[in-house]
């Protein structure tokens, strides 16, 4: 359900699902430069039926986009100093709810949402566990402190589209992540595109390698979520 939250004197807004299960842990999920649209939500709605209590924050406010070049403009406008404050805000409201059964949070983002999410492991001590779908190959926008990824878990799902692992950004990331004493796993999907987790994008979706993914991500969080 789309809804605007309070917590601790804070408000945001998003899409949040809840699991059948009377409690589970807690999931953010970061959008693609797209926003907020039918995909995400979508998501949020597998994880919620998987066992997760999911949120998808709303970091473009009710504006989304149908073609690239409005979403490369809503991307460029996103402020991140500000979108880093509304994932930890969403972090602090998900730990409040009664459903959630997790001392800390787990962030999953796709594309600009993949970067966000390896980056919020840099934000606060809530967030323990990351995963990436494809992001982004360079970080020197986000400036992240690695060094804040001590004794945290992150996972990169990289597409072969977009250079694997191999690519500078993904090698940066694995490096900086282990030497702050964190965890980290790569995998590459031979033949994949990016995006190739889209399902509404048939161009690029790769049903094999999504649901392999898929799985990966449910095991990663279920084991590292505590």
């Amino acid at each position: 359900m789309h809804l605007t939250y309070s917590h601790n004197g804070v408000t945001g807004e998003g899409y949040l699902a809840l699991p059948e299960t009377e409690s589970g842990p807690a999931v953010i999920i970061i959008q693609e430069w797209w926003g907020l649209v039918g995909h995400i939500t979508d998501v949020v709605d597998r994880f919620a039926a998987a066992g997760f209590v999911a949120f998808a924050p709303d970091l473009y406010h009710g504006q989304a986009a149908a073609e690239p070049d409005t979403a490369k403009k809503l991307m460029m406008e996103l402020q991140l100093d500000q979108a880093g404050k509304e994932i930890i805000s969403a972090a602090n409201y998900l730990l409040s709810l009664p459903e959630t059964s997790t001392q800390h949070v787990g962030v999953v983002g796709f594309c600009m949402g993949g970067s966000l999410a390896i980056w919020s492991g840099t934000l606060s001590p809530q967030v323990s566990a990351t995963v990436g779908f494809y992001p982004g190959a360079s970080w020197e926008r986000h400036a992240p402190m690695w060094e804040k990824y001590a004794g945290k878990s992150a996972l990169i799902h990289c597409a072969q589209g977009d250079g694997t692992s191999s690519a500078p950004g993904i090698q940066e990331a694995i490096a900086e992540i282990q030497a702050a004493g964190g965890s980290i796993t790569a995998f590459d999907y031979p033949g994949t595109n990016h995006a190739f987790f889209n399902d509404d994008r048939p161009e690029v979706f790769d049903p094999l390698a999504a649901a392999l993914a898929w799985e990966r991500t449910l095991d990663f969080f279920f084991t590292t979520l505590k």
